[in-house]
């Protein structure tokens, strides 16, 4: 970690509410004055779109059902590492875009599918700010948690999670249902080998719970609304978070454990606000501090 260039990493499982979550940040960051740079999970894929196809297609044939996205070996981390200890150590990095669509494309001028190419971050920032999927990985290759100074989870319980996946390909990539549920058992291994060891090395874990009953999934007509939903807020260490402020700050909210805190779904914004701006305040007035 570097106190003159802090990094704030989130990382949530697919179809977490992680861009939600980055709108938040993104807030805090004009309300406070504050320069950040982004880079995205996608970024750092190891393939590209049509290049991910024959990998899978080669790995099914050898007999691996388990590869995706989420799979260690489909992300370049290596690179992600060096991004964070380049610019922790210097405030200087590089990233690129993954362009989904065809807005995206028409943006970048770089096909659906493919990468642009890698660009220097701009000079002059405060803060860098990591969305996506593997932002607090420990494995024989890497160490990211010790390279971020602020670590945060954002992800539902596991029935809401592929309720979100089915609507959201179903809606925006034209998947069935049956296509869908065949992604999410071919991520299943990844899901709990590298995604979910992740969130015992975050700060702060922002857990998104129906009150409505999600039991099957995959007939579910519509996503749990924030007001059908509640948050649970767990923190690694509780000691300076002034917990009667925020039960009392966030109507509806109590304690359930030393470290947590449960709130209503449509509060979640004003918590994150409550939470996390005074912590990134402190991070950037100590930076800029020792950069001074």
């Amino acid at each position: 970690m570097s106190r003159k260039f802090p990094i704030i990493s989130v990382t949530g499982s697919s179809g977490a509410g992680t861009s939600t979550v980055k709108a938040t940040f993104d807030q805090i960051f004009r309300r406070e004055g504050i320069t950040a740079v982004s880079i995205e999970g996608d970024a750092f894929h190891r393939f590209n779109r049509a290049e991910m196809r024959d990998e899978l297609a080669r790995r099914y044939a050898e007999g691996d059902q388990t590869f995706s996205h989420f799979s260690y070996e489909a992300n370049e981390l290596g690179e992600l590492e060096r991004v964070f200890r380049d610019y922790g150590e210097t405030g200087r990095g590089r990233t690129r875009h993954y362009v989904h669509d065809a807005a995206e494309a028409e943006r970048h001028g770089v096909p659906p599918g493919e990468f642009t190419a890698w660009k220097p971050f701009a000079d002059g920032s405060d803060v860098l700010f990591y969305e996506g999927l593997h932002g607090a990985v420990v494995n024989d290759q890497v160490n990211l948690p010790t390279l971020a100074d602020l670590k945060i989870g954002v992800v539902p319980v596991i029935n809401l999670e592929w309720i979100q996946k089915i609507h959201r390909d179903r809606a925006t990539r034209g998947y069935s249902t049956e296509a869908v549920t065949d992604v999410i058992l071919r991520r299943m291994h990844a899901y709990v080998h590298c995604i979910t060891p992740q969130f015992t090395e975050t700060d702060i874990n922002f857990q998104r719970v129906p009150v409505v009953d999600t039991s099957n999934p995959f007939v579910a007509r519509w996503i749990p609304t924030p007001d059908e939903s509640l948050v649970v807020i767990r923190f690694r260490n509780p000691r300076g978070i002034d917990f009667p402020y925020l039960t009392a700050m966030i109507q509806g909210s109590w304690m359930t454990r030393a470290n947590s805190i449960v709130i209503p779904g449509n509060k979640q914004d004003l918590a994150m606000q409550l939470i996390l701006t005074p912590l990134i305040e402190r991070l950037v007035s100590t930076a800029r501090k020792l950069r001074a």
